[in-house]
This record gives structure tokens, C-alpha cells and sequence, in this order.
């Protein structure tokens, strides 16, 4: 058994999955050791045998263990993704943050205010209501860049008062309205993907983010690249995240080899020049340290490269996940081992397949 902390007891996990108790989903998983497959509790799939169970805490423990995921219950769901009965919402709200989404006016749609608050709470660590200024500040904020008059921004972003309009943006932006102009904005939002969900930022220029939640120190990442960059990271949507979260989607379900996006790369010479090795990895194949610095220009700067590897900002885009070490051990990733081992077995039996049909 795999598993990263103590579990309840085998009898009750047992039991969960034989009444498909799916308020254990996320608490545990389980394998089933005669068809190499792993479920949630709550698979609607025939039940296996107590002696044939193996049980796990994670995703992780499961697919390091060899394990498959269920056709039928796909425990590799995108965490994160919006349930059926917030989308259109969220779509309204991404076309009009400026629009009023009070308790009241949300109650009159038959939508709990209390349901969405926990949900925006648990998926993007705030509010609705935060999520919404956070939107109506990145609009503020792209048309003050633009030289847009600081009394028709705040009122076409829906505020009632320059007052108002100030102490929003400056809570949000760190700047004030008129300051808008000494720094770069970053859009960022949170996309759900099979492995877990992702932070990704994009600038004007491109794509300059895109990095698993759960990797460590992320914080301290996203507030070292807003110094170098002389930016401020911002919730809210643009065309090239839209272009990005379905791009991601293809790629995962196998429609996709290569992404057709603007990178915005912010590194050292050296680093950006590690990082444009990296693209001409070809999907399905992997290199070695020293391969890549070979390709660089420097067969002496491995340590140099898997620095820069390391340091890559826009992780899957930027493929670091196919540099292997020399003896074909997978080395690190920042996302982790398990999703590194995830992503070239994806592209490794898909590599020489015919792509089917992308997503409409």
C-alpha cells in the first residue's frame, strides 16, 4: 500500500467503495490489483474483491504504483473545473465584471450566494466577490495602459465613485489608478488540468506563466517574477489564456503536439537560450543535460542547465519535463516526479499515433 498519510481503517475504506460513498471523493483511492486499474470511491464500476484492493491517499501513490485510471470514473478529472451550475455565471462574469452581482441580484438568478463563496474559496483561495473586483480591475487597469482618462475608466468598470474606484484598484493593483503606467500588467488565472490545477499568467506580449499550484515555494516564484518583470500579477482573462486552456485540453487528450502560443520568456541570456533548446525537443522524445548544452553552445554547462531547467516559468509549454538524466533516471521536476513520469509516458504512446480530431 502507497500512501502519504494514515488512512482510515481498510474495513471502512472497503465499505466506502462498495457503497460508492462519494463523500470520501478526494480522501482516498483505490486500486484494484487484477486489472491494474485505479478508481475513486465513488466508480460505479463492478467491485472487486476485499483481497484484491490496494488503497491510496493520492493520485500520485497511485500512478507510482503502476496504476491506471478508470474509464469510467476518471480520477484524473480536472480538479478545479467549474461545476455545471456556476458556468454560466462565470462566463457573464468574464464578459461583464462591471455588471452587479450582489447576495440579492445572485439570489434572483437561483443561485446560493453561500454555495459559490465556498467554492471561489476552496478554488481560487478568495471571494466571488474578489474574484469579480480582481476582473474589474485587470479591464481598469489594460485601459490605463492605454492612456484611458482615469474618471472614464472607473466608471465604465461599474464603480459609483472615484473614491471607490481608488481604493479597489490600489488594494488590488498595489498602484494607484495614475501609477498604472510605471508597471506591467500580468493576467493571471487558475486552469484545472488532469494533474491538478495550474497558475497561468500572460502579458501582451505572450504567455509568461503557467506552473502547478502545489509546486513549493509558488509564491515566492510569482512575487520574484513580478520584481524582475516590473509587473503586478492580476486575476482576470485574456485570448491568449482562453487559447491556452484549450490548447491544454487538446494536449492532455491527446489532439495536441505542439502549442501555438506568444511566450513572453523573462530570464537571463543564458537561460532563455536553455529555454529555446528546450523547444526543439520533439514531442515523444527526451534529451540528457548534456545533450541540451550541447545545443546551447556550452558541453561544459550541465549544472548550468539544469539550473535554468528548473527556473523555467512556463512549465509543459516550455517542455523541461523531456530532459532526463545521462542514465535515463527522470531527475527532478518542479511539478513533481509523478506527473514528469505522467507526461512522457502521455507522449511517448501517443507519439507515433495518428492525432485524432481536436477539440471543436
Amino acid at each position: 500500500m502507497s500512501r502519504m498519510q494514515p488512512l482510515p481503517n481498510e474495513d471502512i475504506l472497503y465499505q466506502a467503495l462498495l457503497e460508492r460513498d462519494s463523500r470520501l471523493e478526494g480522501t482516498f483511492y483505490f486500486g484494484v490489483k487484477t486489472t491494474g486499474i485505479f478508481c475513486r470511491p465513488g466508480c460505479s464500476a463492478r467491485k472487486p474483491k476485499k483481497e484484491n484492493v490496494d488503497y491510496f491517499e493520492s493520485i500520485q501513490g497511485a500512478l507510482a504504483q503502476g496504476y491506471r485510471p478508470c474509464k469510467i470514473c476518471s480520477p484524473l478529472t480536472k480538479t478545479g473545473a467549474v461545476p455545471v451550475w456556476l458556468r454560466a455565471l462565470l462566463d457573464e462574469v468574464h464578459q461583464s465584471p462591471e455588471s452587479n452581482f450582489k447576495d440579492a441580484e445572485l439570489r434572483a438568478r437561483n443561485v446560493d450566494p453561500t454555495r459559490i463563496r465556498r467554492w471561489f474559496q476552496k478554488h481560487h483561495g478568495m471571494t466571488f466577490h474578489a474574484y469579480v473586483k480582481a476582473l474589474r480591475v485587470n479591464r481598469a487597469y489594460r485601459k490605463m495602459n492605454h492612456n484611458s482618462r482615469v474618471i472614464d475608466t472607473a466608471f465604465d468598470s461599474g464603480y459609483e465613485s472615484l473614491s471607490g474606484f481608488h481604493a479597489a484598484f490600489k488594494n488590488v493593483a498595489g498602484v494607484s489608478p495614475s501609477q498604472a503606467g510605471s508597471q506591467s500588467l500580468v493576467t493571471i488565472t487558475q486552469l484545472a488540468t488532469p494533474l491538478g490545477p495550474m497558475y497561468a499568467g500572460a502579458t501582451d506580449r505572450g504567455l509568461c506563466f503557467l506552473e502547478f499550484n502545489d509546486r513549493k515555494l509558488i509564491d515566492l516564484q510569482i512575487e520574484q517574477l513580478q520584481q524582475r518583470m516590473k509587473a503586478r500579477f492580476v486575476t482576470g482573462k485574456t485570448q491568449i489564456l482562453s487559447s491556452l486552456e484549450t490548447q491544454l485540453a487538446e494536449y492532455f487528450g491527446a489532439h495536441r503536439r505542439d502549442f501555438e502560443l506568444p511566450l513572453d520568456m523573462t530570464g537571463t541570456p543564458f537561460q532563455v537560450k536553455a529555454w529555446q533548446a528546450l523547444l526543439k525537443i520533439p514531442y515523444g522524445e527526451t534529451r540528457s543535460y548534456q545533450q541540451q548544452a550541447l545545443v546551447v553552445g556550452n558541453a561544459k554547462a550541465v549544472r548550468a542547465i539544469a539550473s535554468a531547467n528548473a527556473k523555467n516559468h512556463i512549465t509543459l509549454v516550455i517542455p523541461c519535463h523531456r530532459v532526463i538524466a545521462a542514465d535515463g533516471d527522470l531527475a527532478g521536476f518542479g511539478g513533481g516526479v509523478w506527473r514528469k513520469k505522467y507526461l512522457l509516458d502521455l507522449e511517448s504512446s501517443t507519439s507515433n499515433r495518428t492525432l485524432s480530431p481536436r477539440i471543436a
